[in-house]
């Protein structure tokens, strides 16, 4: 990691911001704020309730201990969970007890209701940002000196502050060209529509990033050449693929050459996992890193990168302690980041109180090492649950490996799915070359979902322009059936630039129990095979 000393200050690029974020200027009143906190200071100037009147003398959770999960490949928690019925009841979880008191002698340094449950700035807590800004610093090491963060209330609002603050009405933004829904949705209102860029087995790809930027027609597309990229580099939303090193800094200096902003939405950063092996080659588990060697061999962000302040990084704590939080930060330049509380000083204020505290007493009693610890578990967790569902489909299935030559799998290990003969029946030559396939997969390498790629040019009587009208079918089907996936077509950013035949499904395993994941493939199962037999 490189010293201060020898880190840049990051490069002017107020040029990119909107005409909206240029005209803000900092709320009256939470201009005050800046005397808050002096000794003897007497505050008479705002609608402050008094804390007396708060109904909370103390708040309390008992917390799970950051080593309740553990950090060897063993089946996932949730797989257990009969063995704890046959004993009487839920798994015991080891927990300690946080509490946060109303008052304390030490308001500046120790969390309290007091603070905590009145109006607030746009930056938070003062003991959270601390906490993230060493978080930060030891495990993103941003590339220049300046950086700073900036908490909100989770990636989605996150994502559509920035919209606001870069993008004028009639903009375009670059993004992977599928891509997650409310991203897309977000700036929708604002006249701002997405250009999705293809990609491979790493995400985005940095030839057809070059090609679209140095090809660029405004005449022909109607606006300007864009000067925001969003992008979800780890477990790709919906592909699950991640980016490695030497890509990003493709995509990176091509965005230097370019002058564009990345908006790194990383939600699924520590649920990476590695690749698939399937269950006949698993190796018995070996002895675990330890959690601060976990963390080293994780992909480098584009914030390490980023050696002028051209990154806005986006984190949650939606995916890692819980979305109800609605907690979570920018890390960018400060011009950047000054317009962006700006922006939330007259729109969400900070982010709510309970939330903050209470996860601001969780870090700072967990401390770096154990949070660390906590986010190592995690991962280890959703690993088991991906290779558990794609287990169920091996079960359900023939699934034949090969490796993508063309298209957006080009590179990935795909399995390809065909019907299984049926119990009893011989190997006939039909099933020994493979059947027609149902659908083809790419095993994620991290977070929460299997994108599967639909073959419906193998249903009797298809004919090109079904491939929508199939995709709604076999969803409603399944619906019916009692299994809820996600179609498609919600995660096509750009419809110009996708195949109207590239039909897929989104299946999450990060909810669902391993006995519901297993009953809801098989009934996945049943219904697919019936409907390439009989689609209507």
């Amino acid at each position: 990691m490189q010293s201060f000393e020898k880190r840049q200050k990051a490069i002017d690029l107020s040029h990119h911001l909107s005409d909206v974020a240029r005209a803000r200027a900092t709320s009256p009143l939470k201009g005050l704020a800046r005397y808050f906190g002096r000794p003897g200071l007497i505050t008479l100037a705002g609608g402050t309730p008094s804390p007396d009147y708060f109904p909370f003398a103390a708040i309390s959770g008992d917390a799970l201990v950051p080593e309740s999960f553990s950090v060897t490949n063993s089946p996932s928690e949730s797989s257990l969970s009969w063995l704890w019925k046959i004993f009487g009841g839920a798994r015991k979880e080891k927990t300690n007890t946080i509490t946060i008191p109303k008052f304390t002698d030490h308001p500046q340094d120790e969390v309290n209701l007091a603070t905590a449950l009145q109006y607030g700035t746009a930056t938070g807590l003062p003991q959270l940002q601390k906490f993230i800004n060493n978080f930060v610093e030891k495990v993103y090491q941003p590339g220049y000196a300046d950086w700073t963060t900036l908490v909100q209330t989770g990636n989605t609002d996150g994502w559509a502050r920035v919209v606001n603050t870069l993008c004028n009405p009639g903009e375009a933004f670059i993004t992977e060209d599928w891509t997650y829904p409310s991203a897309l949705a977000s700036s929708q209102p604002y006249g701002v529509h997405p250009v999705g860029v293809p990609m491979d087995n790493e995400g985005m790809r940095s030839d057809e990033l070059r090609k679209l930027l140095s090809e660029w027609d405004e005449t022909a597309r109607g606006c300007k050449r864009p000067h925001v990229m969003y992008t979800i580099p780890v477990g790709q939303n919906p592909t699950g693929v991640t980016m490695g090193v030497d890509r990003r800094k493709e995509i990176y200096d091509i965005c230097v050459e370019y002058d564009i902003i990345i908006v790194e939405d990383d939600p699924y950063y520590f649920l990476q996992m590695g690749p698939y092996v399937e269950k006949s080659e698993r190796a018995t588990p070996a002895n675990a890193l330890d959690s601060d060697k976990w963390i080293a061999g994780l992909q480098p962000t584009y914030v390490k990168l980023d050696y002028q302040g051209r990154v806005i990084r986006l984190d949650t704590f939606s995916k890692t302690i819980a979305p109800g939080s609605r907690l979570g930060f920018f890390t960018c330049n400060p011009r950047f980041a000054e317009r962006l509380e700006r922006a939330g000083e007259t729109s969400t204020q900070a982010p709510c109180g309970f939330g903050q505290s209470l996860i601001t007493q969780l870090l700072t009693t967990w401390k770096f090492e154990g949070y660390s610890r906590w986010l190592h578990g995690l991962a280890v967790q959703y690993k088991a649950r991906r290779d558990y569902l794609l287990d169920a489909l091996a079960d359900e299935f023939h699934l034949k490996m090969s490796l993508g030559a063309t298209g957006s799998w080009k590179g990935c290990t795909i399995y390809t799915a065909s019907a299984k003969p049926r119990r009893g029946a011989k190997m006939t030559e039909k099933f020994a070359l493979g059947d027609k396939p149902y659908f083809s997969v790419v095993p994620p390498s991290a977070g929460m979902f299997v994108w599967l790629k639909m073959h419906f040019e193998n249903v009797p009587g298809f004919r090109q322009g079904d491939e929508e009208t199939l995709e709604m079918k076999l969803w409603t089907k399944l619906a019916e059936a009692g299994v809820l996936i996600g179609p498609g077509r919600y995660f096509n950013s750009d419809e110009e630039s996708v195949n109207p035949a590239d039909c897929h499904f989104r299946i999450s395993f990060s909810f669902a129990t391993d006995e519901d994941m297993k009953k809801a493939v098989e009934i996945f199962g049943k219904v697919v095979g019936k409907f390439f037999e009989e689609p209507q």
